[in-house]
C-alpha cells in the first residue's frame, strides 16, 4: 500500500470523482466542501513539498496532532508521499498523554495548530519536538505551513514495503495508548480481505459516506478502495443525528462506513420522513461486534433490494479478522454475539482455554488472531508487544468468547471487563438494548460491590422507566439498580468506544450524571 501517491493513482483512474466534506480543511479552506480528486491529489503533493521544505527526510516520523478534519489524513499522505512517518495522534487526547506518546516517538517532528498548542498541549511538547509545524494560526517557536506556500515540488520517495509507513494509536480503553507500528505490507495485507469481502455486494459505482476516526488505521483501507474503484466520497467529521440526516436526505449515499456507536447514534434517521438510509445497499461497521437493535432499524430504513449490514471483527494491531453479514431475512437477535468467520487463506482464529476446559458459552476462552495485516512492533515497547505472539504468530486480542461447531465465532466480553459468575455483559447489553426502545446506550461495569453494574443512558436524558426496566431485565443474571448518564458524558475513546474501565472508576467515586 503506498500512501503518498493513493489520490495520485486515483486522480489518473478517475479525475473527474468527488470527495464532498461537511467541515472545512485547515490547511486549504479556500478548497471549500466539493473537491475533485485531482484537486485534492495536488494538495497533498503541495503539502508533501512544504513538508520537505521543512527538512521533513525519508524515514523521519511526523506526529499529527491538530484539530479534528479530514486534513489530518491528507497531511499523512503528503508525509508518506516523501517518505516519512506519520504518527497519528487523536485530537480527542490530553495533553499530557499527547507530550508522553511524541517523547516515545523520540524527537518527531510535530505538526499541530495554535488552539492546540495555546489550550491542551503543555510546553514541553518544543523540547520533545525537532521542530513544531502549524496547521493554522500562529505560535512562537513554531513554524506555519503556510508559510512554506511557495515550496519546489518534489517527486514521490518509494519505501520498501517492509518500512514503517504508519503508525497509528490504539484505543487506550486501559492505560496510555501503545503506538502500532504498520508497514506496506501489513497494511496492503488489510486491504485485501477488505475488498474481497465488498465486491461480491457492491458491483457498481455507489456514493460512500464514512464517518471514521480520521487517525484510525480503517480509514486508510476504506478510502483506497473507494478511491480506486471511483467512488464518489463523503467525509463526515460531524456525526450528529440532524447534520447526518441532512446531508444524506440531499446525497443518497449507497454506502455508510461508520463505527458501531455512530450506527447506533442514527438509529432515529430511520423514522426521518426524507429518508436519508432510503438508498443504503450496505451498512459497514468494523471495530465492535453492533447491537442487534442496531442492525434491524437500519436494514428496514432502506429501500434497496436486498440491502447488507457488513461487520468487521477486529482490531487496531490485526486489522479485520473475521467477517459476517445480516439482511433482512437473517436477523441478528438470534446470535448477536456472533461476530463471523475468518477470510480463507488470510485471517485464521483460534479460541484458547482459560483454565484447561474447552472453551465453550458458559466457558470463554482467550480469542486469538494470526494474520499477515498485524503489526510489527508497539513503539518503543517491544517487550509489551512480545507478549501478545505467541509461538506460532498467533496474535492474543484482549477479547474472551469462543467458536461453534461451525466454526463462526462469539464474543462474549473483554478480557478486563469480564464479571465472574455473570456471563456474557455484551449479550446482556444486547437484550436490553432490544427490549427498551428508550436506551441509546447501556454499559454493564463492576460496581463497587463487585455486583454487575448497568449505566444506561435514555432519548432526550428522560428519567427511566423503572417498571419497564425491571420488566426487560427479567430471566437476565442479577444486576444492582441501574445508574443513570448523560450520553455525552461517558468516556469515549478515538473510535466512540465506552471507556468502561474509566467509566467504573468514575462511577465508584460518585462522579458523572445521575
Amino acid at each position: 500500500m503506498r500512501l503518498g501517491t493513493l489520490f495520485e493513482r486515483a486522480a489518473r483512474r478517475h479525475p473527474a470523482n468527488v470527495i464532498i466534506l461537511d467541515h472545512d480543511l485547515d490547511i486549504a479552506p479556500g478548497i471549500g466542501r466539493r473537491a475533485t480528486v485531482s484537486e485534492i491529489a495536488d494538495l497533498v503533493d503541495d503539502f508533501a513539498s512544504r513538508l520537505w521544505a521543512a527538512r521533513v527526510r525519508p524515514g523521519d516520523r511526523v506526529v499529527i496532532h491538530k484539530s479534528d478534519g479530514f486534513d489530518i489524513t491528507l497531511l499523512a499522505c503528503a508525509t508518506s508521499r516523501i517518505g516519512a512517518v506519520a504518527v497519528l495522534l487523536s485530537p480527542k487526547l490530553d495533553g499530557e498523554t499527547v507530550a508522553e506518546l511524541v517523547r516515545r516517538t523520540e524527537r518527531p517532528y510535530l505538526v499541530t495548530d495554535e488552539a492546540k498548542l495555546r489550550d491542551e498541549l503543555p510546553s514541553s511538547v518544543f523540547d520533545l519536538a525537532e521542530r513544531v509545524l502549524l496547521t493554522s494560526g500562529s505560535h512562537p517557536g513554531a513554524t506555519g505551513l503556510a508559510e512554506l506556500a511557495s515550496a519546489e515540488r518534489v517527486p514521490p520517495v518509494t519505501m520498501p514495503p517492509d518500512h514503517p509507513l504508519l503508525i497509528t494509536h490504539t484505543s487506550g480503553t486501559t492505560g496510555t495508548p501503545k503506538l502500532a507500528v504498520h508497514t506496506g505490507r501489513t497494511m496492503q495485507a488489510r486491504y485485501r480481505p477488505q475488498v474481497s469481502a465488498l465486491s461480491p455486494v457492491i458491483r457498481k459505482r455507489e456514493i460512500i459516506a464514512m464517518h471514521v476516526s480520521f487517525v484510525h488505521s480503517r480509514l486508510f483501507t476504506a478510502l483506497t478502495i473507494s478511491l480506486l474503484r471511483g467512488f464518489p466520497i463523503v467525509v463526515l467529521a460531524d456525526s450528529r443525528p440532524a447534520r447526518v440526516a441532512d446531508m444524506f436526505a440531499r446525497l443518497k449515499p449507497g454506502i455508510l462506513e461508520a463505527h458501531p456507536n455512530s450506527f447506533m447514534e442514527w438509529e432515529e434517521l430511520a423514522d426521518d420522513p426524507r429518508r436519508p438510509l432510503g438508498n443504503v445497499k450496505l451498512f459497514s461497521s468494523t471495530f465492535d461486534a453492533i447491537h442487534p437493535r442496531t442492525v434491524r432499524r437500519l436494514l428496514h430504513a432502506t429501500r434497496r433490494r436486498a440491502p447488507v449490514f457488513g461487520q468487521l471483527y477486529g482490531q487496531s494491531e490485526v486489522g479485520p479478522a473475521v467477517a459476517r453479514t445480516f439482511s433482512k431475512r437473517r436477523a441478528p437477535d438470534a446470535d448477536g454475539r456472533c461476530v463471523g468467520m475468518p477470510f480463507p487463506g488470510m485471517t485464521e482464529v483460534r479460541v484458547v482455554s482459560r483454565n484447561g476446559n474447552p472453551p465453550s458459552e458458559s466457558n470463554p476462552g482467550y480469542i486469538e488472531v494470526r494474520s499477515d495485516g498485524r503489526i510489527v512492533t508497539y513503539l518503543g515497547e517491544q517487550e509489551r508487544y512480545n507478549q501478545q505472539v505467541s509461538e506460532g504468530g498467533w496474535w492474543r486480542m484482549g477479547d474472551v468468547g469462543y467458536r461453534t461447531k461451525w466454526g463462526c465465532v462469539h464474543l462474549l466480553d473483554r478480557e478486563v471487563d469480564l464479571i465472574e459468575g455473570f456471563g456474557s455483559t455484551l449479550a446482556a447489553e444486547d437484550a436490553l438494548f432490544a427490549r427498551m426502545d428508550d436506551l441509546t446506550e447501556i454499559i454493564i461495569i463492576p460496581g463497587p460491590d463487585g455486583r454487575a453494574l448497568p449505566v444506561v443512558c435514555t432519548k432526550g436524558d428522560m428519567p427511566l422507566d423503572l417498571a419497564a426496566w425491571r420488566a426487560a431485565t427479567a430471566g437476565l443474571p442479577p444486576m444492582a439498580d441501574p445508574v443513570q448518564w448523560k450520553l455525552e458524558e461517558l468516556p469515549k475513546t478515538a473510535t466512540t468506544k465506552i471507556k468502561r474501565l474509566e467509566l467504573a472508576q468514575l462511577v465508584a467515586a460518585g462522579l458523572g450524571s445521575s
